[in-house]
């Protein structure tokens, strides 16, 4: 049996169109039913797919706008298989979570929400260059109104910052985007945006090169990475909380994710030429929101910090170009990782904000432990999670980032060992201020209801089995990751032993005489 992945990608908006005709009280559970509908198809998607690996499955190719040669196309491999279980499964999670609070325009607030599920589902699944522009512009506009309608004080502010950062970058990959089609396309050929076919066509390397930037301020954006993260405090700030969660957890992943997809084997010259900027940039990243995660009283803002330290560990192994491709497993190993450690992160600081009086400041908290053991259990897991302890899924893809980065530049991955540390550092004062500490002096400490129990409980379940068998991410994605990343590799490999190469299009790259 093979479910169109239309359907996948189109039913939470087709959910979300329903609640938004259907009486005000059914909007939030018609949305929790589409949902889980495309949760239930992406654990079938899970179960079915080869425990090898595989190239790409469950294609949908079309016709779109054939003068433009711009075509219908999904599918999914390896490479985002599980980023589109990830999206189901947070999605499920943060519309539950949603779905207990009284919303003003509630019908309108969950017609966003199916939007915004739509968008980033269309992202990952696109396999054509022009539909994953016209997805990943899409995603803006849902959150434009979830943060600047029902977000909290200076909500204006903090959304106008963010659309002028993430537009000017959406933009910017316009632009490239339809350089890169066009400048590709051979003498007499047709012209092309599928990813397949951008792939196997040549473009030189100067054009490469500034093409990748391009791309590349509008990813980097979207993580956000230092220094393009400017709009992140304040979005952090006003985005409630189911929101916040889906699009620190699941968002930040489509820029990263753009890399891999596109960059890379697209523009593999490029990748290499640019490659010790990237790192550096990732390196910074890392430090910087380390150091500024440890130093915020906001508990948002040291989840919003370290996701930066966390996002430049994963642009770390991207750019790694490690000729095994370990630091891309692991990179993608740590996309899932750090959504699914993000998004109860933020249900936890609701949780904790609710027996503080609504306060989210550190200072504030404290003693919240004393009568609630399940809530400091659950939370000490995912704390653990997110500080990479040895047994953790985290650990796993923190390790596989750093050998493919000592196998390349061992230099940059020395320094970006210290994220390990301070990682340590925040997440245990996180933990410690809010749980331990001396009793605040608005805190009443009680237990997680049935409602905040839920979808904190499943996804700390997802953590555990991960902890407990990350293989089964690995052994999935090893092939589509690695034979992403591998052209740049190889590239990456010529240059540091001063050997001539030759990139031949469809035949790939010829190092002096030989074909690797």
């Amino acid at each position: 049996m093979t479910v169109p992945l239309s359907i996948l990608v189109f039913l939470p908006l087709a959910a979300g169109l329903a609640g938004a005709m259907a009486p005000r009280r059914w909007a939030r559970w018609l949305l929790l039913a589409g949902s889980v509908g495309v949760l239930v198809l992406a654990v079938w998607m899970l179960a079915d797919y080869p425990a090898s690996g595989g190239g790409l499955k469950y294609a949908t190719n079309a016709k779109w706008i054939p003068e433009l040669g711009i075509r219908y196309s999904l599918g999914v491999d390896g490479l985002n298989l599980f980023l589109i279980a990830l999206t189901a499964v947070l999605w499920v999670a943060a519309v539950f979570a949603a779905g207990l609070r009284d919303w003003e325009r509630p019908r309108l607030f969950f017609f966003h929400m199916a939007l915004a599920e739509t968008a980033v589902l269309g992202a990952f699944c696109a396999q054509d260059l022009a539909l994953f522009v016209f997805f990943f512009d899409l995603m803006l506009v849902p959150f434009y109104f979830l943060i600047g309608a029902w977000g909290g004080r200076r909500r204006v502010p903090a959304t106008m910052k963010l659309v002028i950062y993430t537009l000017a970058g959406s933009l910017l990959m316009l632009v490239g985007a339809v350089a890169l089609g066009v400048l590709s396309t051979p003498d007499g050929g047709h012209i092309s945006f599928s990813f397949a076919d951008l792939a196997h066509r040549t473009v030189g390397k100067g054009t490469q090169e500034w093409i990748f930037l391009l791309f590349a301020a509008a990813f980097l954006v979207k993580a956000p990475a230092f220094p393009f993260h400017g709009w992140m405090p304040d979005a952090y700030r006003a985005a409630p909380i189911p929101v916040l969660l889906v699009f620190s957890a699941v968002l930040s992943k489509v820029g990263m994710y753009g890399f891999l997809r596109i960059v890379l084997p697209i523009m593999p010259q490029a990748a290499q030429h640019y490659q010790e900027l990237m790192i550096a940039i990732a390196v910074v990243s890392i430090l910087y929101g380390s150091v500024l995660a440890f130093s915020q009283d906001d508990a948002r803002l040291v989840v919003g910090y370290s996701s930066v330290a966390q996002l430049g560990f994963i642009l770390l192994g991207i750019f790694a170009l490690d000729l095994q491709g370990k630091g891309a497993q692991g990179a993608l190993l740590q996309m899932v990782n750090h959504g699914l450690v993000v998004g109860p992160l933020f249900l936890i600081i609701a949780a904790l904000a609710a027996r503080a009086r609504g306060s989210e400041s550190l200072s504030r908290m404290g003693g919240i432990a004393f009568r609630a053991p399940l809530l400091a259990g659950l939370f000490l897991i995912v704390a653990l999670a997110t500080l990479a302890m040895p047994g953790s899924s985290n650990f796993m893809g923190e390790l596989l980032i750093l050998f493919g980065t000592f196998s390349t530049k061992i230099a940059f991955g020395l320094v970006a060992t210290a994220g390990t540390v301070l990682a340590a550092v925040y997440m245990i004062r996180l933990y410690q201020r809010s749980m331990h500490n001396r009793a605040g002096p608005d805190v009443e400490s009680r237990e997680l209801s049935l409602g905040e129990l839920v979808p904190i409980a499943g996804l700390v379940a997802v953590i555990v089995a991960l902890g407990v068998y990350p293989h089964f991410i690995v052994r999935r994605t090893e092939a589509s990751t690695v034979s992403r990343v591998q052209l740049a590799a190889y590239i990456e490999h010529a240059v540091a032993q001063g050997l001539p190469y030759k990139v031949a299009g469809n035949e790939g790259i010829f190092i002096g005489s030989h074909q690797p």
